[in-house]
C-alpha cells in the first residue's frame, strides 16, 4: 500500500512540476493564470517574425512606395554628400548636418565590393521661405537610386520629412551600409500630428524635452501639445506675473525660464514640429495662487488631492479683475509662443466649488440672464476667455467639455475630444461645424500587460457615423502621456514605441491597417530608435536588437 501511495504522489508532483513550469515559461510572473486571457492581443503576441528585420522599411509607411528589394546600393560614409538649392536656409542646414550622423553612425564603413555607390544626396526645395504652420506642407518626393538619389519637396519641412525616410530607408549589413532602389510619393493624411506632454504633474528638465522632440521628428509628429501648467505645479516663469511661479513652482529649480521656453521652440522648429502650449483654465488651476484674488474660495470641494485642503478652487468668474489678469497672461502667452494656436484647455471644472460660494451664489441670482448654475457659468467664464484669445489674432483648441456646454466660439475653433465614447461627440462637432482632433485612443500613460499598440493602431479618427464633409472637419490627432506617473525616468520608454503607432495612424494612407505587415516595421523602427540613443521599449514578444541598449550604437 505505501509503495502505490508513494508511486501516486511521485506521479502527481511530476505531472505538477511540469505543469508548473509550462504555466513559469508562458507566464513567468504569474499573471495570466495559465489562460492569456489578459493579453491584449494573442495573435500578434505569438507571430513568428523570424530574426532577420533589418532591411530599411519606413515609419510611418509612405504614400506610395514603389522599392525594389533585390535592387541594393551602398555607400562610402566619408565621401557620401547632401547637397541643396537652398544652402542659405538655416533650417535645412541644421537638419543635413543632423542626418549626417544620424545616416551613417559609424564613418569607418567600407562600401561592399560590386555594387553600385551612392555617391550624393540631391535636396531641391521650390519655397524655402515656407512658415511652420497648420497649413505647412510636408510632401515630398524621393527616388533612391545610383549614383545619386533624389529628395524634392515645395518646402523646408517636406524635406524634413523627405531626409528622415532617407535616413531610414539606409540600413546595416554587416559593416556596410546599404538601401534599396525605391520611388517615393508621400504626405501626411492629417495636418495635426499631435504628442502632449505634461510637465505640471511631473517636472520634465529641458534635455529630456529634447530627447521627446527628438522621439517624435523621427516619426513625423508635427506638434508638440505642451501641458505646461496645471494643479500641481506652475513652472513656466511669467515675466508679468512672476508670483505666479514663484508660488506655484515645486521649488525654484523646477522652472521654465524665458530662455528655456524659446530653446523648445526653436529645437522643435529645426524638426519641422510646432510647439502649442495649454493653460487650462478655469478649472486646474490651484497652482495659480501666486495672483491674490483669482482663485474662488471654496464652502466645499470634491477635489481629492491634498492641497485642496485650504479649498481653493476654479478661477473665480465673477471678478472683472479676473479677466484682465487673463487678457495680460494671454497676451504674454501670445508673443512668447508664436504659433498660431494656444490650447485654452476648459474641462473638469469643480462646480460644488462655485455652488459653495455665497457671493457667487448671490451673483447668480441678480443675473438676468440664463446663467444660473455652475454649467452655465462656466459658458459665461469661456465665452469671456475665448473673446479676450480672439481679440488676440491667436486662434484655439479647447477640450470637448467646451462645446458640451455650449459655449459660443468662433468657427475656426478646434475641438479636442478626449473622452472614452468619442465616436458621437466627433459626430456631434462636426456636424455643427466645427474642427476637430481625436486623443481618446491615445493616452500612453494608461499601460497593459502585453503588447497594446495593435489597439493603437487600429483606432481611425474618422471612424465616427458621418458624411464626408463631417469627416474631413478632422484634421488629425494627438497621442497624450499624462504626469501623474510620469518623469525624466519613464516618459520615453512609456510613450515610445507605442506612440509609433498613432505616428502612422496619423500620417500613413486611411487603407494601412495590416496589424502583421506593421509587426517587422515596428519592430526595426524600434531598434533604429535604440542605435539613435533613444531608449524606446520593445514592441515584439521575446526578439532582440542588433544593437541592445547600452551597447556600442556603431
Amino acid at each position: 500500500m505505501f509503495f502505490w501511495v508513494t508511486l501516486a504522489v511521485a506521479i502527481n508532483l511530476s505531472s505538477s512540476q511540469s505543469n508548473w513550469r509550462q504555466v513559469y515559461l508562458d507566464d513567468p510572473k504569474g499573471i495570466l493564470s495559465g489562460s492569456r486571457r489578459n493579453l491584449v492581443d494573442y495573435e500578434v503576441e505569438f507571430a513568428d517574425l523570424g530574426y532577420e528585420y533589418e532591411v530599411g522599411s519606413i515609419w510611418p509607411k509612405p504614400k506610395t512606395e514603389m522599392r525594389y528589394p533585390d535592387i541594393t546600393f551602398t555607400f562610402s560614409p566619408k565621401k557620401f554628400s547632401f547637397k541643396t538649392n537652398a544652402s542659405g536656409n538655416s533650417i535645412l542646414k541644421n537638419a543635413v548636418s543632423r542626418y549626417q550622423e544620424i545616416t551613417f553612425p559609424n564613418k569607418e564603413f567600407n562600401p561592399e565590393n560590386n555594387m553600385k555607390i551612392i555617391e550624393k544626396l540631391q535636396i531641391s526645395i521650390v519655397d524655402e521661405d515656407n512658415l511652420l504652420s497648420m497649413e505647412s506642407d510636408e510632401s515630398y518626393n524621393l527616388t533612391i537610386g545610383a549614383p545619386d538619389a533624389i529628395l524634392a519637396a515645395n518646402t523646408v519641412w517636406g524635406a524634413l520629412r523627405g531626409l528622415e525616410s532617407f535616413s531610414q530607408a539606409v540600413y546595416q549589413n554587416g559593416s556596410t551600409y546599404r538601401v534599396a532602389q525605391n520611388q517615393i510619393e508621400d504626405e501626411p493624411r492629417f495636418k495635426f500630428r499631435g504628442f502632449l506632454i505634461d510637465t505640471s504633474r511631473h517636472y520634465i528638465p529641458l534635455p529630456k524635452i529634447f530627447q521627446v522632440l527628438d522621439a517624435m521628428a523621427y516619426s513625423k509628429f508635427n506638434v508638440l501639445h505642451w501641458h505646461i501648467v496645471d494643479d500641481n505645479s506652475f513652472p513656466y516663469v511669467s515675466k508679468k506675473f512672476p508670483e505666479l511661479h514663484k508660488k506655484g513652482a515645486f521649488t525654484s529649480t523646477h522652472v521654465y525660464t524665458p530662455d528655456d521656453v524659446q530653446d523648445v521652440i526653436m529645437y522643435a522648429k529645426l524638426r519641422g514640429i510646432r510647439v502649442m502650449p495649454e493653460f487650462d483654465t478655469p478649472g486646474h488651476t490651484h497652482s495659480w495662487s501666486g495672483q491674490p484674488g483669482l482663485l474662488t474660495e471654496c464652502g466645499m470641494t470634491k477635489q481629492q488631492e491634498l492641497y485642496f485642503r485650504d479649498l481653493k478652487g476654479p478661477i473665480n468668474p465673477i471678478k472683472e479683475g479676473t479677466y484682465e489678469f487673463l487678457e495680460e497672461l494671454f497676451q504674454e502667452v501670445d508673443e512668447v509662443f508664436p504659433d498660431d494656436y494656444v490650447h485654452l484647455g476648459g474641462d473638469e471644472v469643480d462646480f460644488t466649488c462655485w455652488d459653495t460660494n455665497k457671493k457667487i451664489q448671490d451673483w447668480l441670482k441678480k443675473r438676468p440672464d440664463s446663467v444660473k448654475n455652475g454649467t452655465t457659468l462656466h459658458t459665461y467664464y469661456l465665452q469671456r476667455l475665448v473673446e479676450i484669445v480672439a481679440k488676440l489674432n491667436k486662434k484655439y483648441i479647447v477640450w470637448q467639455d467646451v462645446f458640451d456646454d455650449g459655449v459660443k466660439m468662433d468657427k475656426n475653433t478646434i475641438v479636442n475630444v478626449w473622452k472614452d465614447k468619442w465616436k458621437k461627440p466627433l459626430e456631434r462637432v462636426t456636424k455643427a461645424g466645427y474642427k476637430a482632433i481625436l486623443s481618446s485612443c491615445w493616452y500612453l500613460n494608461y499601460i497593459k500587460y502585453g503588447l497594446d499598440w495593435p489597439t493603437l493602431y487600429r483606432c481611425d479618427p474618422q471612424d465616427f457615423n458621418g458624411n464626408q464633409t463631417m469627416k474631413d472637419l478632422v484634421i488629425g490627432g494627438s497621442a497624450a502621456i499624462w504626469g501623474e506617473y510620469v518623469d525624466a525616468t519613464n516618459i520615453i520608454q512609456r510613450s515610445f514605441g507605442r506612440a509609433f503607432a498613432v505616428a502612422e495612424r496619423l500620417w500613413s494612407s486611411k487603407d494601412v491597417t495590416d496589424v502583421e505587415d506593421a509587426m517587422k516595421r515596428l519592430w526595426e523602427h524600434q531598434c533604429r530608435y535604440i542605435i539613435r540613443g533613444i531608449p524606446a521599449e520593445p514592441v515584439v514578444r521575446s526578439k532582440f536588437c542588433r544593437v541592445e541598449w547600452g551597447m556600442n550604437f556603431t
